[in-house]
């Protein structure tokens, strides 16, 4: 059942395309990867989804009502996290937790107090002193206190130290296993690989490409170190085949997963002696849409757009 439907989103500002015929689709008791650089387009479409933004093209809906005019009774069932939360300053954090889970309608005290724990924080300080770290906490711990049925995170992770990344993990698992949906818009890709049952990327406004991560593998690399008892002849002929190079090891090459048959059968030949394989990752993915193109920052450092 979709919960989150976009169909040829497209917005202009002025003669610039931000979006151009963006879609996407999120189920129920799924978690979503929405990946991209910075200034992909990531945050734009979210503040269409989140009524904020108009869409200047196409129809976004959210629990099949329509994103812009019908936004305020969409937001009683969404929990939304930016990447970089502003907080009233003379308010405490545990201030600001109350009044997001009120509006929510939700009144779960001690999952509120579980998550306060959880995530380390101070819930009796002005908002005004808490580093970019501890604002990012009070937004997660509101969202995830409240009984809401989609969660749009943008970029939650931005500021929190490892450690509380994986609290945050574990955090997102629970929703799922409660049958709840989340959209996670991230350029952090290895917590998008952890998290994600699909992932589209987005690409100067548009979506390039989407699907599972099992479907999207198929277009990736696999990474092989293998030693031979003879010297393996013109692998470099075959089709499928990068960056092959002589190390102290062994020979280390990538291959196109879909002739990774072909290879293993050509290289055992010449007499496997040892053997390593590394998985196509997210990232491998990601960098093969990029190649020839601007550099990315896929680091994690650097805010959204």
């Amino acid at each position: 059942m979709s919960l989150l439907k976009v169909t040829n989103l497209t917005k202009k500002f002025g003669t610039f395309t931000a979006l151009d015929k963006v879609n996407l689709e999120v189920n129920k008791g799924e978690i979503y990867g929405f990946i991209g650089p910075n200034g992909a387009g990531k945050s734009t479409t979210i503040r269409v989804l989140l009524g904020i933004l108009k869409a200047t093209d196409g129809d976004v809906k959210l629990f099949d009502k329509d994103a812009w005019s019908d936004a305020v009774e969409i937001h009683r069932r969404v929990a939304y996290v930016p990447g970089d939360v502003n907080l009233w300053p003379n308010l405490t954090g545990g201030e600001v937790i109350d009044l997001f889970v009120k509006l929510r309608g939700s009144n779960n005290k001690s999952r509120r107090e579980e998550l306060i724990k959880k995530f380390d924080l101070d819930p009796t300080k002005k908002c005004r002193t808490y580093s970019k770290g501890n604002r990012q906490k009070v937004a997660l711990i509101a969202a995830f206190s409240s009984d809401a049925d989609l969660y749009i995170l943008d970029e939650p992770t931005s500021g929190l130290d490892p450690l509380m990344e994986q609290i945050f993990q574990e955090c997102v698992f629970d929703l799922k296993r409660q049958g709840k949906s989340v959209l996670l818009s991230s350029h952090i890709l290895s917590e998008v690989e952890k998290l994600c049952d699909k992932v589209a990327i987005i690409r100067e406004g548009t979506i390039i490409e989407t699907g599972t991560l099992n479907e999207l593998r198929h277009l990736t690399r696999t990474q092989i170190l293998v030693d031979t008892k003879q010297p393996i002849e013109k692998l470099a002929e075959l089709k499928g085949m990068h960056e092959i190079e002589e190390t102290e090891q062994g020979l280390s090459f990538q291959v196109d997963t879909d002739q990774m048959d072909q290879v293993m059968r050509h290289i055992s030949q010449f007499g496997i002696v040892k053997i390593e394989s590394a998985p196509p990752t997210l990232e491998d993915l990601f960098m093969r849409h990029y190649e020839g193109t601007e550099k990315v920052d896929v680091s994690g450092a650097g805010g959204a757009q």
